[in-house]
Formats: C-alpha cells, sequence, structure tokens
C-alpha cells in the first residue's frame, strides 16, 4: 500500500493549522530569532516498526521549503532504541512549529505497525493472515490502514462502498441468512465480493448451503468450534476469524486454520511509539 503526495498534505496541512490557531506559535515567536537557524535528529526512544515517516517529515517540509532532511530510514524497517531516524536542518522557528503534528503522526502510525508486527510474529508459522477492521479513528483511516501494512498486516475493506459485509443486524432485518444472501447475490456485480458474518456453526451450514458468499466471518467462536468451522468449510469459502482477537489469543486462533484473522486493537487500541527530537 502506498500514500499519495495528496493525501499526506491533507493530513498534514489539517493538523499543522490545528495546532497553529491563528497562525503564530507565540512561545517560538517570543523566544526565537526570525534568522536562527537549528539542527535537530528524530531518534527513537524504544524498539519499533517504522510507518508513517513520511508523513512525518512532510510537517517540516510543508511548514518551511528551506528544511534540509536527510532519512536514515524507512516504513516498515525495524529501529532499535537510541536508532537515528532522520535529520532535520533549517529554520529554527519552522522546526518547533511542526515539531509535535510531526511527532504525533509518526507516534501513531509506528505504534500502530510495531503492535501489528506482534501479531503478525505470533502467527507466522501458520497460513493465516491478520487484517485490520473499520475500527478507525475519524478522518484518519487511510494513514491507519497503511501503518497496518507496514507492519506486515493486510488491509480489510476501507470503507461501506467497496466490499459487501452481511453482519448479524443485515440477517435479522432482512429475515435471515438465505434472504439476505439472496439479495446481495443479485445485486452485487461479478467484481464485488460477498462476506457474512456468522454466529453459530449452524448459521455457517446455511450460508454453505446457500453458496452466494466468497468469504465468511466467524465471530467469537470458541477455539473448537473454529476447528470445526475449518473443517466444515473444506476449502469452499475463505475463513475469518473475529471478535475479541488479543495478542494472547491469537495464536490458538490460527493454528485452527483460518484465512485471515481480523482485529481492531491494532488500530483503536495502540500505545503510541515514543521518538525524540533532539538538538544536535
Amino acid at each position: 500500500m502506498e500514500l499519495s503526495t495528496l493525501i499526506i498534505e491533507k493530513h498534514v496541512r489539517a493538523a499543522l493549522e490545528e495546532d497553529l490557531g491563528r497562525g503564530f506559535d507565540i512561545t517560538t515567536g517570543y523566544t526565537i530569532p526570525a534568522a536562527e537557524m537549528a539542527s535537530v535528529q528524530l531518534n527513537a526512544r524504544e524498539d519499533c516498526v517504522i510507518a508513517g515517516l513520511i508523513v512525518a517529515l512532510s510537517a517540516f517540509s510543508l511548514m518551511d521549503a528551506e528544511m534540509d532532511i536527510t532519512i536514515h530510514t524507512q516504513d516498515g524497517e525495524s529501529v532499535q532504541k537510541g536508532d537515528l531516524v532522520a535529520e532535520i536542518e533549517g529554520p529554527a522557528r519552522s522546526i518547533l512549529m511542526a515539531e509535535r503534528v510531526a511527532l504525533n503522526f509518526l507516534s501513531h502510525m509506528s505504534g500502530i505497525a510495531t503492535l501489528t508486527n506482534a501479531f503478525v510474529k505470533e502467527i507466522e508459522h501458520t497460513a493465516a493472515e491478520i487484517c485490520d477492521t473499520r475500527k478507525t479513528l475519524p478522518g484518519l483511516r487511510n494513514l491507519q490502514k497503511y501503518a497496518v501494512a507496514m507492519g506486515g498486516g493486510s488491509n480489510h475493506r476501507f470503507g461501506l462502498d467497496d466490499a459487501i459485509l452481511i453482519k448479524d443486524n443485515h440477517i435479522a432485518i432482512a429475515g435471515g441468512v438465505d434472504e439476505v444472501l439472496t439479495r446481495a447475490s443479485l445485486q452485487a456485480g461479478h467484481m464485488v465480493k460477498i462476506e457474512i458474518e456468522v454466529d453459530t456453526l449452524a448459521q455457517l451450514e446455511e450460508v454453505l448451503e446457500h453458496g452466494g458468499a466468497h468469504v465468511v466471518m466467524l465471530d467469537n467462536f470458541a477455539i473448537d468450534d473454529l476447528k470445526a468451522a475449518v473443517a466444515l468449510c473444506d476449502g469452499q469459502i475463505v475463513t475469518e476469524a473475529s471478535g475479541g482477537i488479543t495478542l494472547e489469543s491469537v495464536k490458538a486462533i490460527a493454528e485452527t486454520g483460518v484465512n485471515f484473522i481480523s482485529t481492531g486493537q491494532i488500530t483503536n487500541s495502540v500505545r503510541a511509539t515514543d521518538f525524540g527530537l533532539d538538538s544536535k
């Protein structure tokens, strides 16, 4: 997955505008001469997987075109505590005004990549893949999903418009598994995949009997039920485990043979990674 320059600039400009308020950093403006230049280092303060580096550094270049930036790592790479990530030289006022926005993006996105990578490593002995959900911060979904990809995870759908995912409330309101799958199958084009969520093995049997779904989401299944579900599917349909997935439980879930494991934890419960901007 790649982030376009347009997307990066949109997010960074919005963040800078939010932080600058009426357009003036009174602390920096009152204490740092306009002509002052500075040289700083962006350092990792803990082990992590990098994500959002270009987003973060864009805060400096958008604040001031005179910035001279040297990058020492890249998104998707692992760094150790104390590693030099990048160097920035330029007008001191502009560096100070962009600092927090840059660190916020890098810390949050690297936190996502690092946690995602921890999940990926837990199941690397299996064929299962870790994927994200739509449980993302409003307005930041594309950045968060990019960070998941940098951590080695896979992206689930980006919105309501790029795949059909029939949830329990769709089934209840439509009148059952057979009815909801029939309606979806009749409307969906040949390029649109249909996924349906089931809560029980009995529902799964209904899905398989209908034959209209491409993927089945096994929601909050116990381990023994997951094993039974995978055996029942027998390669006829792609399987996805979801619901309450944790770093502690993901290994056993992957070992049941499911194809995908989706978790909102890697985007909505992540801890920011610590970085520092230090003067040379």
